[in-house]
């Protein structure tokens, strides 16, 4: 006798299934396709490929078609006067004193001036990274009045080199009031300071443009690990609110943790810990098989006083790109919303993100590296987030459609990002294409470029 009943729940079930997959398949090949970024248009910066990373861009938010972008090593710096439509390259750093330079930023102040921040060495420092191996690096910020054409040829130095063994300043920076509150015109660089045993949060700021800058506070609370590792105190970040109060973030072990100043950098509140995330550093396949950081950003909407961060973490058991918001200056956050909208637990890893919030629009853009595209979690390419509704939600935009391999080559630890009225800068490292068959012996390791992405919303 045959079992009617049975059958059709089998053939349910079946159906099920089918459906399941259909629609697991569905949805892995909408993650993989992204729309286009609007009006998107991508440039290459570097001259020639080399062993540049960790690019930085900035506006002119008194005139928004003046555009920098800069990026290690070499001290060279791109810019635009007419909105990204042409650019020119010019040598920003001078280097009359100085080994190497690396761990750019730069931002304008409230005059128009285009500032650069940099880490540089002396002839009797080195190269290594390590607390207890480099001695004698300092950081230095250079000015141009002209939005970047020429620059200082005298650099100011935020943090001499001292001679004293053990010490390593590194990731400074920069950060300008441009706002209309009692600090207009303010410059503040954060950064941290290894030494043998710990590291810790330093801090200095300039009234006069970036001629003299103040003798360093530490902000930290607590000292962080000595190493680049998880435990150090890490990854500075600033933004200055509409009646200027400073607001800083970094990374201390597991905490993302905040320290305000409402007196324009003279003193700061006890860093405290906002976010917890399972690790600061992570193990990403690639990228030289190395472990790479999931440092945070801040930044505020000026109109709604509303407060943004982004980070990267493995919650996911891979790398997603997070963002958190807050409405009350920092005292409670949001949940975590996951940036990157491909499904979670796939696999695949989203890193390098940078934060920039539109002062005219409030909208929230991020920058990250993505390999959603690639099953084997290996190539990446370039994808661009936008939220218009605060943070609540991100809908994710395609940059670049060509993916390029990170496996042989320092890529650095970030990208960067820029936005006004609608108009986004976005700028990153890639693995320079290379012809030659993997192994074979016309292969060597891919050099690197840097490239500039804009968008227009």
């Amino acid at each position: 006798m045959i079992d009617v009943h049975a059958k059709v729940a089998c053939a349910m079930g079946s159906m099920r299934r089918s459906l399941l997959m259909l629609a697991l398949v569905l949805l892995a090949a909408s993650s993989a396709t992204l729309p286009p970024a609007p009006g998107k248009a991508v440039i290459t910066l570097t001259r020639k490929p080399g062993f540049w990373s960790e690019p930085a861009v900035a506006i002119d938010p008194a005139d928004p078609h003046h555009v920098v972008a800069a990026y290690q090593v070499g001290g060279l710096v791109d810019y635009s006067r007419n909105a990204g439509r042409t650019w020119k390259s010019v040598t920003a750093v001078p280097h009359d004193h100085r080994l190497i330079d690396g761990d750019v930023s730069l931002a304008y102040d409230a005059h128009g001036h285009a500032i650069l921040c940099y880490i540089a060495f002396d002839k009797l420092g080195t190269e290594s990274y390590w607390a207890h191996h480099a001695t004698r690096n300092g950081i230095f910020v250079e000015r141009s009045n002209d939005g970047g054409v020429h620059w200082q040829r005298r650099a100011v130095a935020v943090k001499a080199p001292v001679g004293r063994p053990n010490v390593f300043e590194d990731k400074p920076y920069i950060v300008a009031d441009d706002t209309h509150g009692p600090y207009r015109g303010n410059l503040y660089i954060g950064w941290t300071e290894f030494h043998r045993s710990y590291s810790e949060m330093l801090f200095s700021r300039s009234t006069d443009g970036g001629g003299a800058w103040s003798h360093p506070i530490r902000i930290s609370t607590v000292n962080g690990l000595p190493r680049d590792d998880n435990g150090a105190t890490e990854g500075f970040d600033g933004t200055v609110g509409p009646h200027g109060t400073l607001y800083t973030v970094w990374q201390d072990g597991t905490h993302i943790v905040l320290a305000v100043s409402h007196d324009g950098g003279k003193s700061f509140t006890p860093s405290h810990a906002i976010i917890e995330v399972p690790s600061m550093n992570y193990y990403v396949q690639g990228y030289q098989d190395r472990e790479v950081n999931g440092f945070p950003q801040i930044a505020i909407a000026p109109k709604s006083h509303r407060l943004f961060i982004t980070w990267s973490d493995y919650r996911n058991g891979e790398v997603d790109i997070f963002s958190a918001t807050s409405t009350d200056g920092g005292v409670t956050w949001s949940a975590p919303v996951k940036v990157n909208d491909d499904r979670a637990h796939d696999g695949r890893d989203h890193l390098f993100q940078w934060l920039s919030v539109d002062p005219t629009t409030g909208d929230a853009y991020v920058i990250f590296d993505d390999r959603r595209a690639d099953p084997k979690n290996e190539l990446a390419t370039i994808t661009l987030a936008r939220s218009t509704d605060g943070g609540r939600t991100y809908r994710n935009y395609e940059w670049t459609t060509k993916p390029f391999d990170p496996s042989f080559q320092f890529m650095g630890d970030y990208n960067g990002i820029a936005a006004y009225a609608g108009r986004v800068y976005g700028v990153w490292t890639e693995a320079a294409p290379t012809h030659a068959k993997r192994w074979s012996k016309a292969w060597r390791a891919p050099r690197t470029i840097v490239r500039l992405g804009m968008a227009q919303f």
